[in-house]
């Protein structure tokens, strides 16, 4: 039986490499299969070749596609098929979450109990 084809994936969009790999290893170790990308630009470039994660999280500043950017055309091109969570250091979090259309937040600086209690509301 080949247990890949029933691990739930995650996109991890996050220019800072330390946070991507410390997230991305800790999903990895919690049985998810991760997808990576350091823009909103290659997360759509995903998006294009992967199946449809069943979540994305989401680091709000970026450079080439931010996640403002990336929110907006994920929710016009896909209506918001998989749960979005950002990730910001924006003091009014929640409020720029709801203006992103993210269905949750994580506040940075976040530790990785902070990421699995999320991820679990949506998975």
């Amino acid at each position: 039986m080949n247990l890949s084809k029933d691990k739930k994936t995650i996109l991890v969009v996050e220019d800072e490499y330390d946070i991507l790999f410390s997230v991305k290893s800790f999903l990895e170790s919690e049985g998810y299969e991760v997808f990576t990308a350091q823009n909103g630009q290659e997360a759509f470039e995903l998006l294009k070749k992967k199946k449809m994660p069943h979540l994305i999280l989401l680091d709000m500043k970026m450079p080439t596609m931010d996640g403002w950017e990336f929110s907006r055309r994920f929710y016009k091109a896909y209506d918001n098929k998989a749960p979005l969570i950002v990730m910001t250091a924006a003091a009014n979090a929640e409020e720029r979450a709801r203006e992103a259309h993210a269905n949750g937040w994580i506040g940075k600086p976040f530790t990785l109990e902070d990421v699995s209690d999320q991820i679990k509301k949506f998975t």
